[in-house]
């Protein structure tokens, strides 16, 4: 298959001036600490586990959320085929940590080497991927190219483009075509990635519309000792929750939630940023605002005249969503595109979001022709919504429907699994070097 020129160019630097670049970066990261030290000769491509005997599929997801959507296909692939090994690679410290606590046992987590041909080499001579399984969009030229070039047969499943990525591929379409008509198939989310894949260039009879896996995604979990402890600790005390919030979003919500406290003044809000981090910023903002507050990684538990708790962990969203009747989603009050909303769709929690959405576009449109969202503006509406939440069978309405759109997502996994064991079984392709 040929090479686009920008292709052609970019492999070309790929092979000969991208190892001191790509070395650099990694030393420039060590020092940010966006590596983990520990780890760090994983994203030079050396191995710090053994393959395992017989099939491996590999699967490549960017970061948290895109892994998190393919845990539940990966469960069924290691449960359902025991001659079958999964090799997941990311990018992010974040997302090795969570894969460390979620990924089934059969399933190895290592991150993906930087986009240098050494480094990509040495990381395909060491797994040999029998299948190679790329998750939504994010497609590293040198990384694709070699697996191609080796005959390995190559899918990407809950394939999803926003505008701004196509946007951008534009300018580079003849690389772009070059890249995508290397994949034997694409699963995909929604009829705007179809649009936006077939006009840079991928086959439309190698595309199909399936759905989001985040819709047959399993339930997140949580400790259920610690969700009885919270619940008895709150004795129904009314709670609402914020979830994945973003800079610039926790003003709006500390806002909705004065207003919302002169109505009912027992009234918590549990706020969960997605990048707990930021916890250290939060809580000085809280108590510079003089919220009365209790905060998670202290080890504290909601006071009785808390107004807010600040639950600024790693990987308890299943807990908070369990305990909160109401839910804002987050990343969709600022122009950030929102996070999943089947995650509280799944655990019983009415839906709130911001206008800016455009990362689950079709997901919240059919939440909302369904009932099981609402749409908040700004502080006023956001506060109206969640003391109009306050009553139990509008609540348990609203997340009776969300729980029945998610509930049609399990085929989406069903025909994912299925169009993966087909191209597992058919064997290595024939591809031009």
């Amino acid at each position: 298959m040929g090479n686009s020129l920008a292709l052609g160019l970019y492999l070309a630097w790929s092979g000969r001036g991208a190892l001191s670049y790509a070395n650099r970066k990694l030393r420039e990261r060590l020092k940010d600490g966006k590596e983990d030290p520990d780890r760090i000769a994983e994203r030079r491509g050396e191995a710090s586990q053994p393959r395992p005997e017989g099939k491996l599929i590999w699967f490549h997801a960017a970061s948290v959320g895109e892994s998190l959507a393919l845990l539940e296909l990966i469960r069924r692939i290691v449960e359902e085929r025991e001659d079958v090994s999964v090799l997941m690679t990311t990018g992010t410290v974040t997302s090795a940590v969570v894969m460390a606590e979620r990924l089934p046992e059969g399933a190895i987590h290592q991150y993906i080497p930087l986009d240098a041909r050494a480094f990509v080499t040495r990381f395909l001579d060491h797994w040999r991927p029998d299948l190679a399984v790329w998750s939504e969009s994010e497609l590293w030229p040198t990384l694709i190219s070699e697996t191609h070039r080796r005959g390995v047969p190559m899918m990407i499943v809950n394939a999803r483009m926003s505008k701004a990525s196509h946007d951008r591929w534009r300018f580079l379409r003849g690389m772009a075509r070059s890249l995508l008509n290397r994949f034997d198939e694409a699963l995909v989310q929604d009829d705007i990635t179809a649009m936006y894949l077939r006009r840079l260039g991928m086959p439309a009879e190698r595309m199909h519309v399936t759905g989001t896996l985040k819709e047959g995604a399993a339930a997140l979990p949580c400790d259920e000792a610690e969700r009885r402890e919270m619940t008895e600790h709150l004795g129904g005390r009314p709670v609402w929750l914020a979830a994945s919030t973003h800079d610039g979003e926790e003003h709006i919500v500390l806002e909705a939630h004065r207003i919302a406290l002169r109505v009912n003044p027992r009234l918590l809000l549990i706020l969960a940023p997605r990048h707990p981090n930021r916890g250290d910023e939060i809580a000085q903002m809280l108590q510079t605002e003089r919220w009365r507050f209790n905060r998670r990684t202290a080890g504290e538990m909601p006071d009785a005249d808390a107004q807010v708790y600040l639950a600024d962990t790693m990987g308890e969203l299943g807990l908070w969503y369990r305990v909160a009747p109401i839910s804002l989603v987050g990343g969709s009050l600022q122009p950030i595109g929102g996070h999943n909303p089947f995650e509280p769709a799944a655990l019983g929690s009415a839906i709130l979001h911001g206008p800016y959405v455009t990362n689950f576009v079709d997901i919240y449109q059919r939440l909302t022709e369904s009932g099981a969202t609402r749409l908040v503006t700004g502080p006023d509406t956001l506060a109206e919504a969640v003391h109009e939440l306050m009553n139990p069978d509008k609540a348990a309405a609203m997340a009776h429907a969300a729980w029945e759109v998610v509930s049609q997502g399990a085929e989406v996994t069903d025909r994912a699994l299925d169009a993966i064991f087909e191209r597992l079984d058919a064997g290595p392709l024939q591809k031009s070097l």
